[in-house]
């Protein structure tokens, strides 16, 4: 990867970015620990497919985006796995000239002599960024029944008398969890064996079957690195492990219940991965993004994030903070529980024991000379009171609630006995989110599906706003992911968000005084140009990087 001075000196020749801003990026840069490529996307100074194309021509080499290519298996594994993760680098076109291949640093040519000597080819050497290799390196696919199998029988021996090497089976279940970007790891006894299963883009999928005894092994052994009671079986348990990685020391969240047959265990992966999103990253349109960034360039107000629990709320607050995040400000936040630290931000962790509340915790912020804080949710009108004094006096609050949409958030605050004046004076924003599945880019199809067709699920005016039917069949185009082995065969690999973004204008204010319903609120931000969830996902759709199917899914639209 090239250094933060080789991206300054690209930056500022290319004068992509004035001197002041870039000193700006650069004290968060330092600030947050990051890299300053990385920062400058982060602070959306430019997008990362744009700095690509300016690094490449600084290096005069060719610039390719591995995420909008196919690419053939056979060519990918060109370059081995071990290879590839060292030294950042992608094979991903060959031809009669040679192959072709990514490097975050293509000036390393002994890297490129190694592969031109192993391979016996001439290789061609492009140029693209961190973090579209890092996306392309979960490529590398490997089969777990198989692994865990093989260390099960090499370690306890063709007799099967000694012990399953159980920590090195541990270690490589979440290794494996980690390269699949899976959010969670199921482990659940059954009746005759136990079933390992792992949530990738918000869905279950079984990856592994152990015997029970195995899996109550791995229990012990999650226990003992967890710190938990290991003589306690009958009762829930709840603990934290960090397992050091090649890329970082992955933080893992541990939670222990009784069933039936035994012990489950879910392990949430709380990776630093999702902290290098940026709200565009996520999906966020031009518009909405504007808006959104007038919003925090504030010194005061609130900025809430809305939708049910796994919705993306806390990562999009995240990408929002991290922005903010420099040595002038004083970020506070009070969160249940403090998922990723964020450095140089002071971070309370809720603690009910203690009487360490919501409500009491913001209460302590308060007297810490906070500017911006974060609480983690709006769950009681306490809550909610005292944080929309802390807007009010000065302070730029960020909070989460659950409701439905962003209009609805209006009314729930009210419910909790916040007056209407004061939602009117301190809410500068308001964030409706949903996650949705996004196509695999390896097995992407263009079909054609009949405008009749459509009609099934959308009523003819949304499908007049969004799509331009072909020819006189009217016929129109969508996407799908046909299923290959990048994507485990679902048509899918990764998620990006729905957003609803409720900018509170002064029509909005006059609205919510006047005591209106989410009804109207809607009616008049959509009269003011908001995009619904619905017309984004639609939207989304049309580009091709998401199914009708994601969409009715996740914001299960009802239509009269």
């Amino acid at each position: 990867m090239l250094s933060d001075e080789q991206i300054k000196a690209i930056v500022t020749n290319a004068k992509l970015v004035a001197p002041e801003q870039l000193a700006d990026v650069e004290s968060y840069s330092r600030t947050a620990g990051h890299s300053l490529q990385d920062s400058l996307v982060e602070k959306e100074m430019t997008t990362d497919e744009a700095l690509g194309k300016f690094i490449a021509d600084s290096l005069k080499v060719p610039f390719v985006v591995l995420s909008k290519l196919q690419i053939p298996q056979d060519i990918f594994t060109l370059v081995p796995q071990r290879v590839a993760r060292k030294y950042k680098m992608i094979a991903f076109q060959r031809s009669d000239k040679g192959i072709s291949i990514a490097l975050v640093d293509p000036t390393k040519l002994d890297e490129v002599a190694m592969i031109e000597r192993k391979t016996g080819q001439k290789v061609a050497v492009y140029y693209a960024t961190p973090r579209d290799i890092e996306n392309e390196l979960r490529l590398y696919k490997r089969d777990i029944q198989r692994t865990i199998d093989v260390l099960i029988k090499e370690d306890m021996g063709g007799d099967g008398l000694n012990d399953p090497p159980v920590a090195k089976i541990v270690d490589t279940l979440i290794e494996f969890a980690y390269e699949d970007r899976a959010s969670d790891i199921h482990m659940e006894p059954q009746e005759k064996d136990a079933i390992v299963r792992f949530r990738i883009d918000g869905v279950l999928q079984d990856v592994l079957s152990i015997t029970n005894y195995l899996h109550d092994r791995m229990v012990t052994r999650i226990k003992v690195l967890s710190s938990l009671r290991t003589d306690e079986h009958l009762s829930a348990q709840d603990g934290k492990l960090q397992i050091p990685l090649a890329d970082e020391d992955l933080d893992v969240r541990v939670s222990i219940v009784p069933v039936v047959t035994g012990e489950k265990i879910v392990m949430r992966l709380l990776s630093s991965r999702s902290r290098q999103y940026s709200l565009a990253d996520l999906g966020m349109n031009e518009k909405d993004l504007a808006k959104v960034t007038n919003a925090y360039g504030h010194s005061f107000g609130m900025i809430l994030s809305t939708g049910p629990t796994g919705s993306g709320k806390t990562t999009s607050i995240y990408a929002m903070l991290k922005t903010l995040n420099e040595r002038e400000r004083n970020i506070t936040t009070i969160e249940d529980p403090v998922e990723y630290r964020i450095k140089g931000a002071n971070q309370i962790q809720v603690n009910v024991k203690t009487n360490l509340t919501f409500a009491n915790g913001l209460r302590s912020i308060l007297r810490q000379d906070p500017n911006i804080i974060f609480v983690g949710e709006i769950r009681d009108g306490e809550t909610a009171g005292i944080a929309v004094n802390a807007a009010l006096t000065g302070h730029l609050v960020f909070s989460t609630l659950h409701t439905n949409d962003a209009a609805t958030t209006i009314p729930r605050l009210i419910d909790m006995k916040v007056e209407p004046f004061l939602v009117a004076s301190t809410v500068n924003i308001i964030i409706a989110q949903r996650l949705v599945r996004r196509i695999c880019n390896m097995c992407r199809l263009s079909t054609t599906i009949t405008e009749d067709e459509l009609l099934k699920y959308l009523p003819t005016n949304v499908i007049a706003k969004h799509y331009i039917p072909i020819g006189e069949k009217k016929e129109i185009r969508i996407y799908h992911g046909k299923g290959c082995k990048s994507c485990n065969f679902t048509g899918y690999t990764g998620r990006l968000g729905l957003f609803e973004v409720l900018e509170v204008t002064k029509p909005i204010r006059e609205l919510i005084i006047a005591h209106a319903g989410a009804d109207a609120i809607a009616d008049m931000a959509i009269k003011e140009g908001m995009t619904t969830m619905l017309d984004d996902g639609l939207q989304k759709v049309a580009q091709g990087v998401t199914t009708i199917e994601e969409i009715l899914r996740v914001t299960k639209t009802e239509f009269v």
